[in-house]
């Protein structure tokens, strides 16, 4: 009778796990090094400021 069972220790023949594996060891590092930068929230807060003033001058335009 044959054994169809995976075999003991970490072999993953489709490297699926590892791959898995390391992008949840990854993970936590690339979200704190985003979060100290202040890149992204400086360019969110740009494209409010622009979205604000268009819609401002829009209603400007077409009250006025």
């Amino acid at each position: 009778m044959a054994n169809n069972q995976a075999p003991q220790g970490n072999h993953d023949p489709a490297g699926s796990t590892q791959m898995f594996r390391a992008f949840v060891d990854e993970a936590p590092q690339g979200r704190q090094a985003a979060a100290s930068g202040g890149g992204p929230r400086i360019g969110l807060i740009l494209g409010v400021v622009v979205a604000v003033a268009v819609i401002a001058a829009v209603a400007w335009l077409a009250l006025g």
